[in-house]
């Protein structure tokens, strides 16, 4: 498998993991929001290349990690989207 097969695995893994947050009751009303908006993003692969949406996603994500009425069972998936995020390299 190529690197851009990998990467391309990696961003849909991510926006799996992504998904599961958005449609969870748990996670507060503006976050979903929040996640759906960013997984659009993720999933236009037009504008941009797959390593800057992954970057930028990973900055949107630190930043909503950072909510103190995040539930910490969101925050560790959004960690983990993180993670897989961070294995996107072009």
């Amino acid at each position: 498998m190529n690197k851009k097969e990998q990467n391309q695995k990696s961003l849909d893994s991510a926006i799996d993991t992504l998904k599961q947050v958005s449609v969870n009751f748990a996670t507060p009303k503006t976050i979903r929001k929040n996640i759906t908006d960013l997984t659009n993003e993720l999933a236009n692969d037009g504008e941009h290349a797959i390593s800057v949406r992954a970057a930028n996603a990973i900055s949107v994500l630190d930043e909503i990690t950072q909510d103190p009425n995040l539930p910490s069972h969101v925050r560790v998936t959004l960690w983990q989207a993180v993670s897989i995020l961070e294995r996107i390299r072009e």
